[in-house]
């Protein structure tokens, strides 16, 4: 068999770990208790970068965990964890003098097991639920507050009052979700390393199919007509759980960047803004923006706002207010009206016409430029 000298020992001490490059390939050298070891560089989920996982000692040996997803592989062996069929490919490694060589073919070939995935197959076939002639309205509470101690939020009942109009009104099929009952995970920031690693379906939701982020994917990428999203101000922001939501939708927007793809077509999207103070138009413009980065249209007129003032630190009088007040009630079922009309107009929309005029990965001045830590 063949070798190929890929560095020096002098470059690979004990303790360390290196990515050198065997031909056109990554290779992830390991140096540990005295004995280095090469696997193949590129994971088999992703293909990140081994090279620059962490190498712990676990199961039955010393893993490297990918970086990317924490995949893992016993360093010597390229084997997955017990229990798992996934197998990396391993080379075998020659020291001659100062020099580090291994073979040019893996003596272990890499074998990625078939995983079901079945469970979020709707998700990864884009199984889209919308018709012509659909209305399904999707309303999203983003108010967070001990369930042990449940309050009157106003931003969520203002959506009820939408979602309840558009059914007896419109016919339209609706759907509450809220946020503080669906216990999803914050986005880990998988984009941040490269654009492959932030994925659709997301790689959480991959990864763990029961996190709740899956339900407001289906209902809003392939269910949804019309999504109205409901959120209280929040030191004049959104609420913390709307951007945790926002964050995780990362792996919509990023399907533009990666393959050209839009995932949102024809659907419209609305808001309802309460707030003890006033910020209104500030927490509307800075949900309009990101929604329309999704491929949402807005209707004129696209957001309801409750606010008492500056001045207004009475709190205790703020659910009274809203409760009698006329103007909730009837621009509740403005915005339906608006987002209803909205829709008829978008359903003729053809989508695949439509163009995301956003920044792709190849637009980048530094799109030439070659990470030699990275696989792709």
């Amino acid at each position: 068999m063949a070798f190929t000298k890929v560095c020096s020992l002098s470059e690979l001490p004990n303790n360390s770990q290196k990515i050198v490059q065997l031909g056109p390939h990554k290779v992830a050298l390991f140096h540990f208790n005295n004995e280095i070891s090469a696997i193949a560089n590129a994971c088999l989920h992703k293909a990140g970068p081994l090279g620059l996982g962490l190498v712990e000692n676990k199961y039955d040996g010393l893993y490297v965990t990918c970086p990317w997803h924490g995949w893992e592989y016993n360093i010597k062996t390229g084997s997955a964890p017990p229990g798992y069929k996934d197998q990396q490919a391993v080379y075998e490694v020659k020291v001659e003098g100062d020099d580090i060589l291994i073979s040019e073919q893996p003596i272990t070939k890499a074998h990625r097991e078939l995983h079901d995935l079945k469970v979020i197959e709707d998700l990864i076939k884009l199984d889209y639920q919308t018709t012509p002639d659909s209305k399904n309205i999707l309303g999203i509470s983003t108010t967070n507050m001990n369930d042990a101690l449940p309050r009157y939020s106003t931003s969520e009942a203002a959506l009820e009052i939408a979602l309840d109009y558009a059914k007896e009104h419109y016919g339209a099929a609706t759907k509450m979700l809220k946020l503080r009952d669906l216990g999803f995970r914050a986005c880990e920031g998988y984009y941040s390393q490269h654009v492959n690693a932030c994925t659709w379906p997301c790689s959480i939701t991959e990864m763990k199919p029961k996190d709740g982020m899956t339900q407001v994917y289906r209902d809003m990428i392939l269910w949804a007509d019309i999504v109205m999203i409901a959120t209280p101000i929040r030191w004049g922001n959104p609420s913390s759980l709307y951007f945790k939501m926002a964050e995780r939708l990362n792996c919509v927007q990023n399907q533009i960047t990666l393959k050209d793809k839009v995932l949102i077509k024809n659907k419209v999207a609305s808001f309802i803004i309460t707030g003890g103070q006033d910020n209104i138009q500030q927490v509307a413009g800075q949900m309009m923006v990101f929604f329309t980065d999704l491929g949402f249209v807005f209707p004129p007129f696209s957001f309801l706002g409750w606010s008492r003032g500056w001045t207004a630190e009475d709190m205790d009088k703020n659910v009274l207010q809203f409760k009698r007040s006329e103007y909730v009630q009837r621009t509740a079922k403005e915005l339906v009206d608006n987002s209803i009309e909205t829709l008829y107009q978008v359903k003729h929309i053809k989508h695949e016409h439509m163009k995301a005029p956003k920044p792709h990965k190849q637009d980048s001045l530094t799109a030439d430029l070659l990470n030699p830590d990275m696989n792709v």
